[in-house]
């Protein structure tokens, strides 16, 4: 396990910018001493050993009632200022295998992609690239849905229907890999047979589409593959070294996922869509993506406003969704960012919380529904934020029309 401190730097050079890691890494530091693209990011900020010691004991407390018994297999970190206070991690990348699960691997985190999904379309948007409040067909013409923009891809409010559910309807051959491309085609020439499209911005829908879209928007864009953008923006410069955008290359090299009981689940047509998913990343990684985005290297704090907006207000409650993430909107006035993933047996959950400077995450290769209760820590940094029932059952997170038949129902178990 890594030295519970991130990188220490509190300049941003202009033009070398260098990321150090701990003591611990001195081989890794002459690599970034070297490579000039990486990002620099903040020291992390003083905790007193007493709070750091309390707040272990109490992620300890918590780990040990809420994942540790109920055949959690994965990775699990909790931070406070960038400090690394709790980092655990259980099992193996093939269960009842050798290849123990350590910092340095990448564990699928399913819809927390859309996180990273998010604020790559955001930065275009920031550098001027594009307009969230475009409609989608200015940049595919051909698209024939009015009223669908970038805005509304971003929270779900697009009314396309769910590509895991139409692409089987129309009759897609199963043998086949679905691709991004294949998804915008079939919403373009077949929409007559497609059920279920709503009217744009009527009311908050989650679906998976609208970010398989997104990945696309961004690679015309940028004029390159999405895992090459996403790689080149964010994961090379953020010296995330285990993180990647997978494609079929990655086959052989990522951990299969596995159902509650530990059977393995096999990969299917729907697994090589990205931009909703098919990000693999460490818990390690996503701490530096998180550092990232508080200390605005990246994104301006106009831009992280807009996307922890909350844009579904028609239904009371405390959820919501801004663009790209979740959030929770206490009456007290706390807000909790966050999205869960589900995808086959990997689940996940990335929590923030932006008042405390606190960071809450929860991987793994092995099917738990406890990962979804991760946001019961919270309270160890807040007495204001308030979890319970609703919290517990966040990954039911997904609506989707009704369906019949065996396979979608099995689909729509592993896609939350």
């Amino acid at each position: 396990m890594r030295n519970p401190v991130l990188s220490l730097a509190c300049l941003v050079l202009p033009c070398s910018i260098i990321l150090s890691c701990s003591s611990s890494h001195k081989k890794e530091n002459v690599t970034a001493a070297k490579d000039s693209t990486l990002i620099q990011l903040p020291a992390p900020k003083e905790i007193s050993p007493f709070e750091k010691n309390a707040l272990a004991a109490s992620c300890q407390r918590w780990y040990d009632s809420l994942l540790d018994k109920t055949g959690f297999n994965g990775a699990v970190l909790v931070a406070k200022g960038g400090n690394i206070i709790f980092e655990k991690y259980k099992g193996t990348g093939h269960l009842n295998a050798s290849d123990t699960i350590t910092d340095t691997t990448p564990l699928h985190i399913a819809s927390v992609s859309k996180t990273i999904t998010a604020m790559a379309i955001l930065k275009l948007a920031q550098d001027g690239k594009l307009n969230i409040d475009d409609e989608f067909s200015k940049y595919f013409p051909e698209f024939n849905y009015p009223g669908v923009t970038i805005r509304t891809l971003l929270n779900h409010r697009s009314g396309l229907p769910n590509y895991l559910y139409f692409m089987e309807d129309l009759g897609w051959d199963k043998s086949v890999y679905i691709k991004n491309e294949d998804i915008l085609a079939w919403l373009i020439n077949r929409k007559a047979d497609i059920p279920n499209i709503a009217t744009p911005g009527k009311h908050f829908t989650y679906c998976n589409t609208n970010y398989a879209l997104l990945a696309l928007l961004a690679e015309k864009i940028s004029h390159s593959s999405f895992p090459e953008f996403i790689q080149n923006t964010f994961f090379k410069p953020l010296g995330m070294q285990h993180s990647f955008v997978f494609t079929h290359a990655d086959s052989a090299r990522v951990c299969p996922s596995y159902d509650w009981r530990g059977q393995l689940i096999p990969t299917n047509f729907l697994d090589h869509v990205y931009g909703d998913k098919n990000v693999y990343t460490t818990v390690e990684d996503l701490l530096r993506w998180d550092r990232a985005l508080r200390c605005n290297l990246l994104f301006t704090p106009a831009t992280l406003t807009e996307a922890y907006t909350p844009y579904s207000n028609e239904k009371p409650g405390v959820r919501n969704y801004g663009l790209g993430w979740r959030m929770n909107i206490y009456p007290n006035g706390k807000k909790l960012i966050y999205h869960n993933g589900w995808w086959h047996g990997y689940n996940a959950s990335f929590i923030r919380l932006l008042d405390e400077d606190a960071t809450i995450i929860v991987m793994g290769n092995k099917f738990t529904k406890a990962i979804y209760k991760s946001k019961t820590l919270a309270p160890v940094f807040g007495a204001n934020y308030v979890v319970g029932e609703e919290e517990e059952n966040d990954n039911k997170t997904e609506t989707v029309s009704p369906a019949s038949g065996n396979t979608k129902k099995k689909v729509r178990r592993r896609r939350k």
